[in-house]
């Protein structure tokens, strides 16, 4: 079980342009769950029997059965668009384009013309190959349905099709005929898109048409900068990522902040340090902060020290945020007792909890590990401390007792802060990692499984849970149905697709899980997610491609536990 399985919370990468490709898939399913009330709102004389059984098949994770009792109560309730909208709701979701296409047509029956109903048939269209008739409805979806229109359409082409050549031919015909909006924020996102899909060519024609249309924008810059970076063109990336930065003063410190980052996936940390430095934001604490991890990346000690003296000039008044950024940047120049003070100064407020925190880290950082374990003892037993210190403070301890590789107390450490915390759904994920690490996969099942009493809607948990029994186990069916559930609540998660095409990969639908799978890495460019693909395409006999995927895992992250996996099972 993955750590990033674990643990729920977004990614953001440097070079996001505009809205993700999951965000992007959220808007038609948003559109979708708007509108008609809920199909569980229907009144008693509606067909209640098949909507209580569509709800507990959704529950249970049984996508199929869900989309086959709402169809059956849709058609036992004539004119009723709320029953037909979530059955096409719960069907794009699904492989059955039978039921899809049925579920359509009553909505369609039932309803007018929505921007969510376009979207829904040009998805039956494209997983159908009927190219040309996704093709209206795209063309009408971008022409009539303003930024929502382009936003959905967009997803669609980015996730609806189960073909992501067919989806890119789309896009370049839409392209082609001009049906593409031309602001900068649709063409961004267009060329996003292009990158997501694989279509460097069609990516390098929407370029052409953004520098001609809006040569100083900077996000139209920012994504084609990623691009040279993907395609092994660092060079041309920093040239044009230096043009840029020359009119960065002129705008807000927000895409300054965008280019730093950038700076820093081309490996040139320093440059972006120097760009916020020479444009400063009065008084932004958060920009500083930017700084200061940037100048430490680039092991740019005496710039970080310059920083950490003008940031103490200000620190008479008692400014918790300052106080505590001293701190972080004293740990970064490894002044361990001096980020000790900072710490110990922190007066109140927010910032006092992560500042007591963050002692405990210094403390054992410095090998004085009785102090640490005794400020993290009394941080637990602390009765006025706020429940969520006194929580982390078990948390904490049971990281550093980890980096001891001190297992045992690692687990006392989780023990007793679920003896404090009973079924504290953070300290219970811990402790399934800690058990995963351990092999024992019984014992992770049932902590995880203890989060799912407590929250039985949680995805993270349902995620967890799927990807443990389906990578761990034989157990697949069982997997597959807590999957669907965590892909039913989220159904735009990358991580949560990466478990769906996981789970079909171990079921032997290897065609299926490739599609799926590369919809997650359109969704999000990861190394476990890169790995799979490698895994699935070896098992199809595709060993070329396959070690191509390895290498792109490799270039992410060279220590991601799934590839070394992958890598020893192939003999890699």
């Amino acid at each position: 079980m993955p750590g990033r399985r674990a643990s729920p919370g977004a990614r953001q990468g440097g070079f996001a342009a505009v809205h993700g490709l999951a965000g992007l898939l959220a808007v038609v399913l948003g559109v979708l769950a708007t509108g008609p009330a809920p199909a569980r709102d229907a009144g008693a004389g509606g067909p209640l029997r098949e909507v209580m059984a569509a709800e507990f098949a959704v529950s249970a994770g049984r996508l199929d059965e869900a989309v086959r009792w709402y169809l059956a109560a849709a058609r036992a309730a004539p004119g009723d668009a709320a029953l037909a909208s979530r059955a096409t709701r719960y069907a794009l979701l699904g492989r059955d384009d039978d039921a899809l296409r049925e579920a359509l047509a009553l909505w369609r029956e039932r309803a007018p013309e929505s921007l969510g109903m376009q979207g829904a048939s040009a998805t039956l269209a494209l997983r159908t190959g009927k190219a040309r008739a996704a093709r209206r409805q795209l063309e009408a979806m971008l022409r009539d349905g303003g930024a929502r229109g382009w936003l959905a359409a967009f997803a669609v082409l980015g996730t609806g099709s189960r073909d992501p050549e067919l989806s890119a031919r789309v896009l370049g015909q839409l392209f082609d005929r001009g049906a593409l909006p031309t602001r900068p924020m649709a063409l961004a996102a267009a060329g996003q898109l292009a990158l997501g899909l694989g279509d460097d060519a069609l990516f390098g024609r929407i370029d052409a048409v953004a520098r001609e249309l809006h040569p100083g924008d900077p996000a139209l810059g920012l994504l084609r900068v990623r691009h040279l970076h993907r395609t092994g063109r660092s060079d041309e990336a920093r040239t044009v990522l230096d043009a840029l930065a020359t009119g960065a003063a002129l705008q807000g410190p927000g895409i300054r902040e965008r280019m730093a980052l950038a700076y820093g996936e081309l490996g040139a940390a320093d440059a972006g340090a120097a760009l916020l430095a020479a444009a400063p934001a009065a008084g932004d604490l958060g920009q500083l902060a930017l700084r200061a991890s940037l100048l430490a990346e680039a092991g740019d000690k005496e710039a970080l020290s310059g920083l950490y003296e003008q940031l103490a000039k200000g620190a008479e008044v008692p400014d918790p945020a300052r106080r505590l950024l001293l701190g972080q940047v004293a740990e970064f120049l490894e002044l361990p007792e001096q980020a000790l003070e900072w710490y110990r100064s922190v007066p109140g407020g927010e910032q006092r909890a992560t500042a007591r925190l963050r002692e405990t880290k210094v403390l054992h950082d410095l090998g004085r590990r009785e102090d640490a374990w005794q400020a993290l003892h009394d941080l637990q037993q602390d009765a006025e401390a706020e429940g969520n210190l006194r929580r982390d403070a078990y948390l904490m301890e049971s990281e550093l007792r980890r980096k001891d590789d001190d297992a045992e107390g690692e687990l006392d450490a989780l023990a007793r802060g679920l003896a404090a915390f009973p079924d504290e759904s953070a300290l219970l994920y811990s402790r399934a990692l800690l058990w995963e690490r351990r092999d024992d996969i019984p014992r992770a099942e049932a902590d995880l499984r203890r989060i799912l009493v407590a929250e039985p809607d949680s995805t993270a948990a349902l995620n967890a849970l799927g990807y443990t029994l389906a990578d761990r186990t034989e157990r697949y069916e069982e997997a597959l149905e807590l999957i669907e559930r965590a892909r039913l609540a989220e159904p735009a998660n990358a991580a949560i697709i990466d478990s769906y095409g996981w789970v079909l990969y171990r079921l032997g639908r290897h065609e299926e899980a490739l599609v799926e799978l590369r919809r997650a890495f359109v969704l999000e460019k990861d190394a476990e997610i890169a790995s799979h693909i490698g895994t699935v395409l070896w098992e199809l006999g595709r060993r070329e491609e396959a070690r191509e995927w390895f290498e792109q895992a490799r270039s992410i992250d060279p220590d991601n536990r799934s590839l070394r996996r992958a890598l020893e099972d192939i003999g890699g």
